[in-house]
Formats: structure tokens, C-alpha cells, sequence
């Protein structure tokens, strides 16, 4: 008998012998074969009960996900010409097929009966639930149309589609293309060790002498923090804030600007469509909040209580800065450089002094131990599975001896993968038609500076923070104790409580009993000492206005961008953002400045009307920490009622029941303003 390897046994995507292009092939003919069976099993009978319909349709999702997925991923983690090219070729067909499947009456129909029948309250709460946001979707996705008006639809959806793949492959494109040589150390002055040894690297992967600056955010980081010459920052701050723009020193070559203008209004056209004021109202109706006009007096009122300790913290800046001789007023590519140094004339603390601590070895093993105590559940190793690049890992997740799951790790940046840090799946959990469970897996993916040398690569503490955050992402998928797979892990979840439990599992980062598993010093094995812990703790909330009025420019700014758009008198998208900023900013930005062009968030991603999902994750997380605090953050009693009660349930009922399930209550903001070091005023 033929023991089949564990590629083998998960049918997890081949990377060493994957053809994008042939992907593209295969793709059309499963859609093609998909249409068909769906076509046959709506016409097979009249009515359809759930379990005639419902597995048929989850394994032909699956098959289209093992050919789709690994190559949408791919162009997140190599995307190379060939990688490009299929993406580009597969999406509007994909797009294509999406859009008609959310628009077959008769599928929606079949979907509808069983809902209505006498049947659905014989099904199980998952069942139940997927049925429900099923139906939902049909809705927004536009069946209810007349013909000419679906069609408007789709083709709204594939220029849309088509519009974000742009916008994703001209700021990668704008931020590879910059970069600054220089021989003369001299110049980099105040940049730590091991930035200079990345920029050492860098310059002879490229056969070059010195130094080379990239626009990678470990590089840019480290310059806008550290680097001694003010003429340096602010060279790379407007190369960072103008990538794919009008402006900066690649300006108008990769331009987002008509790429974000065009979004905005067919997203309201497809709002309009299918029934809503604007896009705003339309990506809330799935989500927790109850409208646009909801979310944004929720920021409002996050903003009173934080912005007076905002510009607290900016007038003290100011003065130190001052003080140190520098600029009056600050620049904005001042703040990170200043703010460092109060931070250590404060509290006598560096970011670079806490980094030989977080060697990513050692906070990888501590994470993975800080989430053994909280849910019992161990992680370990895989071998034999093909990978995309040499430094990718593949792990398995069990409890109690028995796998639950599985996750490759993709940590280090390099060229031709997009930055920032996510979560992706790889395989849903669910039951196959023959019977078998098909287990989680995900995509895990950071973009830390690699190692040099001998040396391990060693982490901020923010950078601390991003693991965890991703991991607890990784979590929710794959702890997920859902079968139907449209409501297991993270599927089914409203986009504001998808944050909950990632931004949950970074408290571990900043508790004294947590750290005391993985702080240790990468050369001798040394705790880290009890004096720096304490610094550490006590510069917890270091500008912690700054940072929340920061995240409320940028998701104040997304959410009216969608919900004041006037397709008769278009308001320009720097327009809307100057606005913001008028409002809440306490760091000037500089009129050339383009962020927005780089906000792959809600222009690339899923966060549009959404970004402030964050903060409204943060406010639920801080509250479903506070039990733990109360409890003992290993108490694994409370980690076994999370995971029983919220990180298992994936979408199986909605955010606030699982809240209220495992809290008692509805959510407070007060924990959120007590961790931040923050008074609330309403």
C-alpha cells in the first residue's frame, strides 16, 4: 500500500512545477464544466434540498479556489511577468463567472426555497446562517435586475476588478523602481547596524559598491527614524508618499490618480444600481454597523476623546525637538526622527536596543507557545511540501494529537512580492462530497528584513505585533469547528469583527508573563532585563494619540470618499483627504504629499468603506482582552470559551451574538481608551 506524502495527502498547490499560464488554461475549462453542473443540478428537479444542493456547489467553488487561489497568490508573493500575465488573462473571466453566478435567478431561487421551507428549521445553525448571507448576496449582487441592468452590473464589477489590479501592479511597480546608491557611510549617519548591513546586501544583489535605499518599509523605516541627515529623510519620505502618483521623483509615470478617481465613482454607480444611497451604505449592510452614517459618528466620537491628547503629544514633540535644535515647526518627515529620540530621553529606551531580543527564531517558538497555553492546541514543522521560495515554511496545527490545520509562513520581503503584512486561504474547511474532511490551510505572509549573515533577522517590537496580528488571522481560519465551509473560518464574518480576533492576540505582545517566553537575547540566551521590560511597558502608550488620530484620518477619509460622492459634482479624492486632514491630522502633510496612492488597502483590497474596521476590531479586542486580564491571560478555561465561543464559530451567527456570548454584554470602548493610556469624552 502507497503511503501518500502529505503534498499529496492535502492536495495542496504544486509551486515548484506550477505553469501560471497553464493555470489560465485549466481555469477556463473549470468554469466552463462548473456552469454546466450547476446548470444540470437546477434542472435535475424542481426543488433541491440542502443537502442535494449545497456540497455540490461547495466542491465546485473548491476546484475553482485550487486553481484560482495559488495563482492569486502568487502574484502577491512573486509576481513576476509570466505570474502577471495569467493573473490578468484569469481575472475578468473569474470576475465574469462570479458576477453571473450571484445573478442566477434560478440558483438564488433554489436558494430562497429552502430558506422559506419547512425544512430550514431542521438544518443546523451554520447551515441556517450560510443560507441566510447567501440569499443576502444574491441581493446585493444584483438579481433582482432586469437583464440590461445585470449587465451594467457586471461590467461594472470587471472594471472594477480590472481597475485594482492596476492600481496594485503600478504601486508595486513605482516602489521598485526607486532607489537611492550611495558609497559614502558618512551619509547614513544614526542608521543602526543592521539597517546597514540591509542596505549593504542590497547594493550587491545588485552588483553595486555601498549602499542601497529601497522603498521597502524595513528600509524606509529605519531611515525615517534614525537617519542623522534631515536632507536624507525627506528625500525618502517624498519618494515613500508620492509612489504611483503626479508627483515625487517618479511623478507621473506609475500614476494612480485616474485609477482612484474612476473606482470611486463605479463604485457608487453599482451602489445606486442595486438599491443604496452610496457605496458606504452598501459595504456596511454586511457588516456590524448598521450605516455609513453610524460608522462615521463612531469615529467621531473616538476622535473627541483622543485628539486633545493628540496634540498633547505633537506640542511636546515640538518642544523636545526645539530643544534638540531642531526644525520649527517639524516636518513630517521629522516626526519618526524625534519622536525616537523623546522616546529614549523619556525612557531611556531605543527601538534598536530591544531588536537583539525579537530574533525571529525565538518569537516565532514564543508565539507559538503563547498560543499552545491559551488554547492547547501545538504547532510543529512540516517537510515535503513544494513551496514558492527557498525561506517559505509549511507548519501543521493540532490539539490533542489531531491535525486542525495547516500554514505556510512567507516572512521576509523581497522583489517581486507586495508589501505589507496578510492572511490569505489556501484550503476552506469542509466536507467533501465522498465524505472526507478537508482541512484548513492558509497563507501567511510578512515582509520583515531578512537575515544577514550568521545573524538571525531580528524584529522590532512593532514588527512583533504584525506576527502575532497575522497569526491571529491564521488562527481563525484554522481553528475554525464550521463544516460549511461559506461560514467556517473567516468566510460568513462581518468585515468589522474579522479584526477581532488578530488584533486580540497582539495584547500577548505587550504582557510581562508572554514576553518572558521568547524576549531573549539572540547571542547569549539572556532574558530581556527587567529594567528594559519595564521601559518597554511603560512607553506602551508613547503618542498613542498620534497613532489613533492617524488610523482616524485614513479611515474618516475612505468612508467619505465613499459616502459624500456626488456623481454630479465629484469632489476630487485630495480634495476629500485635504479635508480630513483639516479636521483630525496633527502632523501636517506636506501639500505634494500622495498617500492615497498608495493605499492599497481600500483601493486593492477589500477595505473599501471599511478601513475603519480596525479601529472597530480594536474596540472589541481591547474588551474581549479585559476578560483575560481579569482571568489570567493563560487561563485556559477563557481561551477554551474563545475558541467555543468566537475564534471556532468563523460566520455561524453574526459578530455581535458571539460578542455578547462571550463577554455577557455589548462592547465598551472604555478597555480600548484604558490600553491606549486615553480618557473617552463623549
Amino acid at each position: 500500500m502507497t503511503t501518500l506524502s502529505l503534498q499529496e495527502a492535502l492536495q495542496l498547490p504544486n509551486f515548484s512545477t506550477m505553469d501560471p499560464a497553464g493555470l489560465a488554461a485549466t481555469l477556463d475549462i473549470q468554469l466552463a464544466n462548473n456552469q454546466q453542473a450547476i446548470d444540470l443540478l437546477l434542472n435535475s428537479q424542481t426543488s433541491l434540498n440542502y443537502n442535494q444542493l449545497v456540497p455540490k456547489l461547495e466542491q465546485l467553488d473548491d476546484e475553482i479556489g485550487k486553481l484560482w487561489g495559488p495563482l492569486s497568490h502568487l502574484h502577491g508573493v512573486r509576481n513576476k511577468e509570466e505570474v502577471r500575465a495569467a493573473f490578468d488573462e484569469c481575472l475578468p473571466k473569474l470576475t465574469a463567472y462570479a458576477t453571473q453566478m450571484g445573478q442566477n435567478k434560478a440558483l438564488y431561487l433554489a436558494f430562497l426555497w429552502i430558506l422559506e421551507s419547512d425544512a430550514f428549521s431542521q438544518l443546523n445553525q451554520a447551515q441556517q446562517q450560510f443560507l441566510r448571507l447567501q440569499v443576502q448576496d444574491f441581493k446585493l449582487a444584483g438579481v433582482a435586475l432586469d437583464p440590461e441592468q445585470q449587465a451594467e452590473y457586471g461590467q461594472l464589477k470587471q472594471q472594477m476588478a480590472q481597475l485594482s489590479t492596476q492600481f496594485s501592479n503600478q504601486l508595486m511597480d513605482a516602489t521598485e523602481a526607486w532607489s537611492k546608491h550611495i558609497e559614502n557611510s558618512e551619509c547614513l549617519l544614526g542608521l543602526p547596524e543592521s539597517a546597514l548591513q540591509q542596505a549593504q546586501e542590497a547594493a550587491k544583489a545588485k552588483a553595486l559598491n555601498g549602499y542601497l535605499l529601497k522603498l521597502d518599509f524595513s528600509c524606509y523605516h529605519s531611515v525615517m527614524t534614525f537617519a542623522q541627515s534631515r536632507e536624507l529623510r525627506q528625500e525618502m519620505y517624498q519618494a515613500f508618499n508620492t509612489r504611483a502618483s503626479d508627483q515625487g521623483p517618479d511623478g507621473g509615470k506609475f500614476d494612480n490618480s485616474q485609477v482612484m478617481e474612476k473606482l470611486v465613482e463605479l463604485r457608487h454607480k453599482m451602489a445606486n444600481l442595486v438599491g443604496f444611497e452610496h457605496y458606504a451604505d452598501y459595504s456596511v449592510a454586511t457588516k456590524m454597523a448598521d450605516s455609513g452614517q453610524a460608522v462615521e459618528a463612531f469615529l467621531i466620537d473616538l476622535a473627541k476623546g483622543c485628539k486633545p491628547q493628540a496634540e498633547t503629544d505633537m506640542e511636546q514633540l515640538q518642544l523636545f525637538a526645539g530643544q534638540d535644535g531642531g526644525p520649527t515647526p517639524l516636518a513630517a518627515w521629522d516626526v519618526a526622527y524625534y519622536s525616537e529620540k523623546l522616546r529614549h530621553s523619556r525612557y531611556d529606551l531605543s527601538q534598536e536596543e530591544l531588536k537583539p531580543y525579537f530574533a525571529l527564531p525565538q518569537v516565532r517558538k514564543g508565539l507559538f507557545n503563547v498560543v499552545n497555553r491559551i488554547y492547547g492546541i501545538e504547532v510543529t514543522p512540516c517537510k515535503g511540501v513544494s513551496t514558492w521560495h527557498k525561506d517559505v515554511g509549511f507548519f501543521q496545527v493540532a490539539y490533542e494529537g489531531q491535525a486542525i490545520g495547516y500554514f505556510y509562513f512567507d516572512l521576509y520581503a523581497r522583489e517581486h512580492k507586495r508589501g505589507g503584512a496578510w492572511m490569505d486561504e489556501c484550503r476552506n474547511r469542509q466536507f467533501k462530497t465522498d465524505g472526507e474532511l478537508q482541512l484548513p490551510v492558509a497563507y501567511l505572509v510578512c515582509n520583515f528584513a531578512p537575515p544577514v549573515g550568521d545573524k538571525p533577522a531580528l524584529l522590532t517590537h512593532g514588527e512583533v505585533t504584525t506576527l502575532f496580528h497575522e497569526f491571529g488571522h491564521g488562527l481563525h481560519h484554522m481553528m475554525t469547528n464550521i463544516d460549511v465551509a461559506g461560514v467556517a473560518g473567516i468566510n460568513g464574518v462581518a468585515w468589522d469583527a474579522v479584526e477581532l480576533p488578530s488584533q486580540l492576540l497582539e495584547n500577548w505582545c505587550w504582557q510581562e508573563e508572554s514576553l518572558r517566553l521568547f524576549a531573549t537575547h539572540y547571542q547569549t540566551g539572556a532574558a530581556l532585563p527587567e529594567e528594559l521590560l519595564q521601559k518597554m511597558l511603560a512607553a506602551k502608550n508613547f503618542q498613542a494619540g498620534m497613532f489613533v488620530m492617524r488610523q482616524l484620518e485614513f479611515a474618516l477619509f475612505d468612508l467619505r470618499l465613499h459616502m459624500n460622492y456626488n456623481p454630479d459634482a465629484p469632489q476630487s479624492v485630495q480634495a476629500v483627504l485635504d479635508e480630513v486632514r483639516e479636521q483630525v491630522a496633527v502632523v501636517k502633510a506636506p501639500q505634494w504629499n500622495r498617500f492615497q496612492h498608495g493605499f492599497a488597502h481600500i483601493f486593492a483590497g477589500g477595505y473599501a468603506s471599511g478601513y475603519y474596521s480596525y479601529l472597530w476590531a480594536e474596540v472589541l479586542a481591547a474588551d474581549v482582552f479585559s476578560r483575560f486580564e481579569s482571568e489570567g491571560i493563560f487561563n485556559p478555561a477563557t481561551g477554551a470559551d474563545l475558541w467555543r465561543k468566537i475564534t471556532g464559530q468563523g460566520g455561524s451567527f453574526d459578530a455581535m451574538t458571539l460578542f455578547t456570548a462571550f463577554m455577557g454584554r455589548k462592547p465598551s470602548v472604555e478597555a480600548l481608551m484604558r490600553h491606549k493610556g486615553l480618557t473617552h469624552e463623549s
